[in-house]
């Protein structure tokens, strides 16, 4: 008998989705944003325009400076050509107002009168293709105190985004050697992100050309109003050394949240990246470590990033240019596709880099918008991490059933992935499989939904149901999956049809593979599966011609292998505000 109809699992989701602060609350207006171009770059303005335009900033809280062209500028041009003019503007345009803040005496500490940000009109700053990204170290840079520092934090070099974010603390006259303790790290508060608690939420419109960070309002903007779908993918290390495993336990903290609020989720252990052939289809979420540049399915010529996606590697030199669209990471996801990302400009070690575990949290549970989510994130500022994207994107801030509702009125083919969320939502709770199944065998969009159509599949899978499962995902691929989804409804059926000594049809979908997609960077292992069943069917004549191509393609035996440059590692940024 049926346990759960439609209606009562969408009321689950309701439910759970609601459990945080993200239900029946709108995107932050426009009105509280500032944004920031250079005047030396063209493109900068335009940027800026399109931005406000779409986000209906007003026209007086864009400002232009005249500011380096390149990528990095020195501290002093950053303090007099920016960091001093963007406060005094601000403070000209009654936009927020400094003054002097009694702080009385504890136990501990003495009494003091700080001057501070004590009202402000704006939240954000967006800065625009052409503003700088990195301040340089000063070689002769000294600062009282610094020598109490760690040796490797004894420098001043920082991002422009993180200094930036410390602005309404200007005239305390912070120190800038190695980072800062961010006040608002953490906080489930998001009223708690202001100018009055020290904090401007910064990111950038950014990337390698102008068109992608144009781009970035429109990816978000088309997610706020269709939802953000999508599979989400985690790339752990499987790492046990006490420097290196926080990366993993963030990784694998920020998956079990996606798990537990309804993503398709695949996590992968091995030490090594996501190789390129993995079919990584629908992205929404994509977060991993360690390698130096981009790699694996991100290096293919398509990437099947969904509108909205967030995407982030963690490596001390992700973000060392965002110009590329082939070196470093954040450069290369956003011109695969990448609606959000954050990255590294310079070594921050691992407990400098933002928390992705707390970043998930607060951008799918709580419902913060994205500059809030990455603001929260962040241990420390004043230190080395950029974020790009519109900061008022919120993905998570329509009420789920609502959603629903609005996409079966639309006609929109994405409400498949409402009805998975359903699915997975009573799945991470704990429903019994058989309930599962018995909804997605009734549900009308299940036949027309090759999304849909392989859950069933996977769901048989679980009840070892064999014969079913090829059914279903052989259905899945009549009913247009994407390029990566039938790559993995391809691969995955050899495999089970020559566990059911269905040699033949395993075959013949290998080929199949081949043939729809002759550039398929992993050749090598479907040849070796095709050697394998082709020596069981008999088949000698193909036997000897991928044994052919498999010698051809066979690399050369390894040589040893040095130490990764990257030197993310266990040191704590210790000094604050």
């Amino acid at each position: 008998m049926l346990m759960l109809n439609v209606k009562k699992l969408l009321s689950a989701l309701v439910v759970l989705a609601c459990s945080g602060l993200a239900c029946l609350r709108a995107a932050n207006p426009g009105d509280e944003v500032i944004i920031v171009y250079n005047t030396r770059v063209p493109e900068s303005r335009g940027v800026a325009d399109y931005y406000a335009q779409r986000r209906l900033v007003p026209t007086n809280q864009i400002f232009g400076f005249a500011l380096s062209t390149n990528e990095n500028m020195s501290r002093a041009d950053f303090r007099d050509d920016l960091q001093k003019p963007l406060a005094k503007t601000l403070a000209e345009k009654k936009l927020w107002q400094i003054g002097p803040s009694i702080v009385h005496a504890t136990t501990n500490h003495l009494g003091r009168v700080d001057w501070k940000v004590l009202q402000s009109k704006i939240r954000y700053a967006v800065l625009c293709y052409g503003i700088p990204l990195r301040i340089e170290p000063d070689p002769n840079f000294k600062e009282e105190g610094m020598e109490k520092l760690r040796p490797e934090m004894r420098r001043d070099e920082a991002a422009v985004d993180s200094e930036l974010t410390l602005l309404p603390l200007i005239e305390q006259k912070l120190p800038l050697a190695g980072p800062l303790r961010n006040p608002v790290y953490t906080s489930t508060n998001e009223a708690m992100l202001h100018p009055t608690n020290g904090v401007l939420l910064v990111t950038r419109l950014d990337g390698p050309t102008p068109a992608i960070a144009r781009g970035l309002v429109d990816k978000a903007l088309q997610a706020e109003a269709d939802g953000l779908w999508g599979r989400a993918y985690f790339d752990l290390r499987n790492i046990t050394e006490p420097g290196y495993k926080m990366g993993d336990d963030w990784i694998r903290g920020a998956y079990e949240i996606c798990r537990h609020l309804g993503f398709e989720t695949v996590v992968d252990e091995n030490p090594g990246t996501f190789p390129a052939g993995f079919p990584m289809s629908h992205i929404a979420i994509y977060i991993g470590w360690y390698d130096g540049s981009v790699s694996g399915p991100f290096t293919q010529p398509n990437v099947e990033f969904m509108p909205g996606a967030f995407a982030y590697h963690i490596h001390s030199y992700s973000a060392a240019t965002l110009r590329s669209a082939d070196q470093n990471w954040v450069g290369p996801l956003l011109a695969k596709g990448a609606t959000i990302t954050m990255g590294c400009v310079n070594e921050p070690y691992l407990s400098g880099t933002p928390d992705v575990a707390v970043f998930t949290g607060r951008l799918i549970v709580l419902g913060f918008s994205f500059g809030e989510a990455a603001c929260a994130c962040q241990p420390v500022l004043s230190w080395q991490t950029t974020v790009v994207g519109d900061p008022l994107y919120r993905p998570f801030g329509k009420n789920p059933d609502q959603l629903q509702k609005e996409l079966e009125s639309r006609g929109s083919k994405l409400v498949e992935w409402s009805y998975l969320r359903v699915i997975n939502l009573n799945q991470a709770v704990g429903k019994p499989t058989a309930e599962l199944v018995a909804l997605l065998e009734q549900l009308e969009t299940t036949k027309h939904s090759a999304v849909l159509s392989e859950k069933l599949g996977d769901l048989y899978a679980a009840q070892g149901k064999p014969s079913s499962t090829v059914y279903m995902y052989q259905q899945a691929l009549q009913l247009e999956p994407s390029p990566q989804q039938r790559i993995r409804l391809l691969l995955t059926l050899a495999e089970k049809l020559a566990a059911l000594n269905r040699e033949q049809e395993a075959y013949e979908d290998l080929q199949k593979l081949l043939q729809d997609f002759p550039n398929y960077p992993d050749k090598l292992s479907i040849y070796r599966k095709l050697l394998s069943l082709s020596q069981k069917l008999d088949k000698k004549a193909d036997a000897e011609r991928y044994m052919a191509e498999i010698n051809l393609l066979s690399p050369p035996p390894p040589k040893p292998q040095g130490t990764n440059d990257a030197r993310l590692s266990d040191h704590t940024p210790n000094r604050s505000p």
